[in-house]
């Protein structure tokens, strides 16, 4: 089947609002088209700043995309963090109403990244939307990790198809990749691994049914990255969790899309802990893309953070919650290139 990249076509603007991510960091100085979370909790209706007004960090990643194209405005979220309460509140603060909602796209069966989804699409069909979840067979296995003394430990399950049917969305359920919005938005299907240093996770496990044994998972070949092509500026590649390896996303969006440069890549590069001894290359492989911006949050890790900080300087940011990043041909006028 013919991947249907090659009729992604691109939007006039990308708006991402950071709902759910592991940091929060108010403080730090924004690039200029990015907008910090005090300034958003203000525009969403608070009247003082407050622990109760701000937002919470907790470990996952979700994102409201919003794409203009063609005087129409479409928005989707990428994943939604670990858990309904949090997402629900931070939503709040952030005076956003999930009811223009069409899409939800899901990135890999991990609970950080989908133990919001129920009360996100119970929320969105409160108000009266119909909402879509983009899911693929192979996230639904049952996880382990294998902790350093050698005990396997389960996580949590992950809402199935008939309960994500049950809350009030319709599933794509589909090994494939798909475009939305009228072509102008691109969900992959399985990222290939190519590099020889992005292996994955030796401690990630598996079950292939509920019955059997705990197998080798690193791979987790489930992974799926979005592609949003802004019109003047390039591609934008949403990697929220990386266990294909960044390089390999990347080059996967080189195959896909060989005559338009990654602009921006953001999203979670899993480089902390057991992933550090990869740093090195991860930071060099990145080097030929030449990504004007690279956002990283979630699990990547500081001492990834500070290694890309200090080969790639002002390229780099920190993801925090609360964070609207605008990318859009006028919107990053004055920002080095």
């Amino acid at each position: 089947m013919n991947d249907p990249a090659s009729r992604l076509r691109p939007v006039d603007s990308l708006t991402i609002d950071v709902i759910t991510d592991d940091v929060s960091d108010a403080y730090v100085s924004k690039t200029i088209f990015a907008v910090s979370e005090f300034a958003n909790v203000v525009k969403g209706g608070a009247k003082v700043i407050a622990g109760e007004t701000l937002l919470l960090g907790n470990l996952g990643l979700g994102l409201r995309l919003t794409v203009t194209y063609g005087g129409r405005t479409r928005r989707l979220l990428f994943d939604t963090g670990p858990e309904g309460g949090v997402f629900l509140r931070n939503c709040r603060n952030l005076g956003i109403c999930l009811g223009d909602i069409e899409y939800i796209t899901v990135t890999h069966g991990h609970w950080d990244h989908m133990g919001a989804l129920l009360d996100a699409i119970r929320a969105i069909k409160q108000a009266s939307s119909d909402v879509t979840v983009l899911v693929n067979p192979d996230m639904f296995n049952p996880r382990a990790v294998r902790m350093p003394d050698g005990r396997i430990v389960p996580v949590a399950i992950v809402p199935g198809v008939a309960e994500i049917e049950a809350a009030g969305a319709e599933v794509i359920n589909d090994l494939g990749p798909q475009l939305l919005f009228d072509d102008h938005v691109y969900y992959s299907g399985e990222i290939p691994r190519v590099t020889p240093f992005e292996k994955g996770r030796q401690d990630h496990l598996c079950k292939k049914s509920p019955a059997g044994p705990w197998e080798p998972d690193p791979l987790l070949m489930d992974e799926r990255m979005l592609v949003i092509h802004v019109r003047g500026l390039g591609m934008v590649v949403f990697s929220a969790c990386s266990h294909a390896g960044i390089v390999n996303v990347c080059l996967e969006t080189r195959r896909l899309f060989p005559d338009t440069q990654i602009y921006c890549a953001m999203g979670g590069l899993h480089l902390g802990g057991v992933m550090e001894k990869i740093i090195p290359q991860t930071v060099e492989g990145l080097r030929p893309f030449g990504i004007k911006q690279l956002i990283v949050g979630h699990c990547t890790g500081w001492r990834a953070l500070h290694a890309l900080a200090n080969a790639y300087g002002d390229v780099v940011s920190q993801s925090a919650i609360g964070t609207t990043y605008t990318l859009s041909e006028e919107s990053v006028k004055g920002v080095p290139q």
